[in-house]
């Protein structure tokens, strides 16, 4: 949610709370307006939890990573994605980068707590596997399965 309409909300509420009320709708809303605080605070830290439970900039698939990213998407959005912290790549600009186990790895670059733009950067020995794989398949016979 936006911060102006959160806090838009938050102050009609109290203001409405307190005409309707009188101070027990102000200590009302002022409740409401906690807890609704204490349970983004929770959101929060459950995300981190489970980013400080992985090795920092590792993901299980770069692929379908980058096949999830959008511009625009919040860092606590990215965040349960990844299931990682992101390693650090450079200040200027804001750069995170995520590995996978096969070496391929997604570059994020951030801007104001947003995705700006990413990039994914496979390593020089993948290429050249696909196409050996490629050759291999396309020179082994094929065989029937007897059931």
């Amino acid at each position: 949610m936006n911060t102006w309409i959160g806090s838009a909300l938050a102050l009609a509420a109290l203001i409405s709370g307190g005409l309707l009320y009188g101070w027990k709708g102000v200590i009302l809303a002022l409740t409401v307006v906690v807890f609704w605080l204490l349970l983004q605070f929770a959101k929060l830290m459950r995300i981190m939890r489970i980013a400080s439970e992985a090795p920092v900039g590792h993901i299980e698939s770069a692929v379908m990573l980058n096949a999830k990213l959008q511009a625009g998407m919040k860092l606590i959005e990215l965040l349960p994605m990844t299931r990682s912290l992101g390693r650090k790549l450079s200040d200027a600009p804001e750069t995170y980068g995520w590995i996978d186990p096969g070496g391929i790895q997604v570059e994020v670059v951030m801007a104001g707590g947003k995705v700006q733009s990413w990039s994914m950067v496979r390593p020089e020995s993948f290429s050249n596997a696909d196409t050996e794989i490629d050759t291999q398949a396309a020179t082994r016979p094929a065989t029937a399965v007897e059931l």
